[in-house]
């Protein structure tokens, strides 16, 4: 028994952190449905694989109801981040690899999406169960969970950047400019920005006596390429329907930028980091 638990630990693993969005819970999960397997009467279950996929999966749609009601509590008196930064990580590298290869942006979004539309989705859309087999985890129609799942998938995508206004100029600039940011190429971050562009970057960001407002395409270049050597996780995604770039480190939304063009040039680039606005954007993936 423990051999066929071992054997199958990478894949339960693989389900819970995409469900939870950490590597720390997704583990605790794990040892969990270890905990009920070895006090179960393995020569009753059928199916040990499927037995451990359907455990792994309701602990960790409980595990993730109890922890989003705990962060609503909590944030009626306290910042988010605060919140956040004492979340116990197992091991921070591994979850950031964890979370590059599921995708930023994608990370993101499912940590906005209601426990039980999330598990739906990443059942369903990431690893190709049946919604007959979802809806046997979920204790739900076939017709509920498939809803569910649907409603998912609008919220990860449901805008089409060809319907955006200068989509294609969107994409080339900030696209260019994300690239150029990350090389540290100061001439190509001169070319993509007008001369009179405007910075405006949250104070939380900010030393004490720093300006929140910064001008001019040399200017806004400088602090571009100051922004790219720390090393930040970011990615392409469309805010509020427009093309930015989202900064999260293990899958947690930390920082947006929004960009306003004109004459195919930059002219006006913000850095949102508070939490009640962060939450308050509409975010979604890029098509591919």
């Amino acid at each position: 028994m423990a051999g066929i638990f071992e054997a199958d630990r990478e894949r339960l693993r693989g389900v819970a952190y995409r469900i939870l969005g950490s590597l720390a819970e997704a583990d605790d999960a794990i040892q969990e449905a270890w905990l009920r397997l070895s006090s179960s009467k393995s020569s009753e279950i059928e199916n040990i694989g499927g037995w451990l996929t359907t455990v792994v999966a309701r602990i960790s749609l409980d595990m993730l109801r109890s922890r989003k009601a705990r962060r609503e509590d909590l944030l009626v008196t306290e910042d988010v981040e605060s919140i956040l930064n004492r979340e116990a990580q197992s091991d921070p590298e591994q979850e950031a690899l964890l979370a590059e290869a599921v995708g930023i942006g994608l990370m993101v979004i499912l940590d906005r999406l209601a426990p039980t539309e999330r598990l739906a989705f990443v059942l369903h859309d990431l690893f190709g169960f049946s919604f007959d087999d979802i809806a046997s985890i979920m204790d739900r129609s076939s017709v509920a969970v498939r809803q569910l799942a649907s409603r998912a998938r609008r919220r990860v995508r449901d805008v089409s950047l060809n319907e955006t206004a200068n989509a294609l100029e969107q994409r080339r600039a900030v696209g260019a400019f994300f690239s150029a940011s990350r090389e540290g190429n100061y001439e190509a971050l001169l070319e993509l920005l007008d001369p009179e562009v405007v910075l405006r970057i949250d104070r939380r960001l900010l030393p004490q006596d720093a300006p929140d407002v910064l001008r001019g395409a040399a200017t806004v270049a400088r602090r571009a390429q100051l922004g790219a050597r720390q090393g930040l996780a970011a990615e392409l995604m469309l805010i509020d329907g427009r093309l930015g770039v989202v900064v999260a480190p293990l899958g947690r939304l930390r920082l947006v930028m929004t960009f306003v063009l004109g004459n195919g040039k930059i002219q006006q680039i913000e850095l949102i980091a508070k939490p009640a606005p962060l939450r308050a954007l509409q975010l979604t993936l890029l098509d591919d």
